[in-house]
């Protein structure tokens, strides 16, 4: 049983109205009579609420995993078994990883009622999070007394990859909208290269294709017909180093591209190539084979949900010779790492060179938008000139790394960490249109 907030003021009234009563006998009177209706109306209201045993319940409904970096959706159903109506002010139990003390709705139940209550949670890291049981404080139109009820069992969530954002762009994909979503349709330029059959020679045909054995077999002009080349493999490839604990809006920057990752492998399924995955820290972890079997996604989803930054350099001769050992045909490989400094990316070059000679290698690292706003702004001091100074100069040697990237043969792409996944995307639909894989 708890007093409400509604007893303690009539309660203070009380108070008043009796020390009042020293100086006018009558108002004394009148404080001994509230306070008698006072009780009488707290004990109705105690027996009102403690009629049944099981009054009210609450039941959650929610995904049984969550999608890390989402909205997602938690509903709570709150149903009044009393034969009148009642107030009640629900509290859920939320992993305390969230941080939030707004969790509290108030809502009115009519007699034999049910109501449901809707909010959105939002995690920035995955893992497992646990939810304890649904509170809910049940008061009468009195209002004095409120009876609680402790509703639901605790339940164990696991926060994965973006999935609800790998499910918008399958949508997407199906009814051929991703151009909604940012991604952009890039005229396919070059000729088709992969063989399908032999057909013979009509008007209007390349005379280039002519199969010349296969005419001299049928002594008729046979040409061969190509399709558009399929099946490329698309490696995503994740530094798992302390340069990747950086975070953008909570998440860190592995988050951000693990999810963009997932979504990659996703679309070059639905393109037909064969998606793989591989991280890196310290020494070489992680490799998926590329593939387009189903229960591939969900091996990669289950891969990446494991996967955890650490405190060391990331090794990229390493890197290099476990690729050169895994991967044996020309891929796309996609590395997701953030190189801040011209001397970061001098250190790794020669590996990434090297990676280049038998592969596309695609270099993804991140842009601090932070510096960005900071360097927008006017200064008007003068040690804000000279934060200014050293906020361009951060700034320039990123863009200087995409530079000397593209001198030596490498792709590269310096993106927002928010918008990775559309920009990936981007690159990976331009680069397949123009036949760079």
């Amino acid at each position: 049983m708890f007093l409400t907030k509604r007893f303690y003021i009539a309660g203070l009234v009380v108070i008043l109205l009796l020390i009042a009563g020293y100086a006018i006998p009558v108002i004394f009177m009148a404080g001994k009579i509230v306070i008698g209706l006072l009780l009488l109306a707290s004990v109705i209201d105690i027996f009102r609420l403690w009629l049944r045993r099981n009054a009210v319940d609450a039941v959650r409904y929610c995904a049984p995993r969550f999608s890390n970096g989402d909205n997602n959706e938690v509903r709570l159903v709150v149903e009044n078994f009393y034969r009148f109506a009642v107030d009640i002010d629900i509290i859920d139990e939320i992993p305390v990883v969230f941080q939030r003390r707004d969790i509290l709705f108030k809502i009115r139940i009519k007699a034999g009622g049910r109501e449901a209550v809707n909010y959105k949670l939002r995690p920035v890291k995955r893992g497992e999070y646990d939810f304890g049981k649904i509170l809910l404080y049940a008061t009468t139109r009195l209002g004095l007394v409120a009876r609680r009820f402790s509703c639901g069992e605790p339940v164990n969530i696991a926060v994965y990859p973006s999935y609800i954002m790998l499910h918008r762009y399958e949508f997407m994909a199906i009814h051929n909208n991703l151009t909604k979503l940012g991604i952009k349709k890039i005229r396919r330029i070059g000729h088709n290269t992969e063989f399908e059959y032999i057909k013979e020679y009509i008007k209007g045909d390349d005379y280039r294709t002519i199969n010349w054995k296969a005419s001299a077999r049928r002594h008729f002009p046979m040409v061969n017909i190509y399709q558009d080349e399929r099946s490329q493999q698309i490696y995503s490839i994740i530094d798992k180093g302390r340069i990747m604990q950086n975070a953008f809006c909570g998440m860190t920057l592995l988050d951000y591209a693990i999810n963009a990752s997932l979504v990659l492998s996703f679309v070059a399924i639905r393109k037909d190539d064969k998606a793989g995955l591989a991280t890196f820290a310290e020494n070489f972890e992680t490799f998926i084979p590329a593939s387009k079997q189903a229960g591939q996604m969900q091996q990669i989803l289950e891969s990446l949900y494991r996967q955890q930054t650490t405190f060391g350099e990331s090794d990229y001769s390493s890197l290099y010779v476990h690729i050169n050992k895994y991967i044996n045909k020309r891929s796309l490989l996609v590395i997701y790492t953030n190189f801040n400094t011209i001397t970061g990316i001098d250190r790794q070059l020669e590996y990434l060179r090297q990676l280049a000679r038998r592969h596309v290698v695609l270099v993804v690292f991140f842009e601090d938008t932070e510096l960005k706003e900071f360097a927008a702004k006017r200064q008007t001091s003068i040690e804000g000139y000279y934060q200014q100074v050293i906020t361009d100069k951060f700034i320039f040697e990123k863009h200087h790394v995409v530079v000397k990237l593209r001198q030596h043969g490498i792709y590269s792409l310096l993106t927002e960490p928010d918008k990775l996944s559309v920009n990936v995307i981007n690159k990976y639909l331009e680069m397949k249109a123009r036949g760079t894989i």
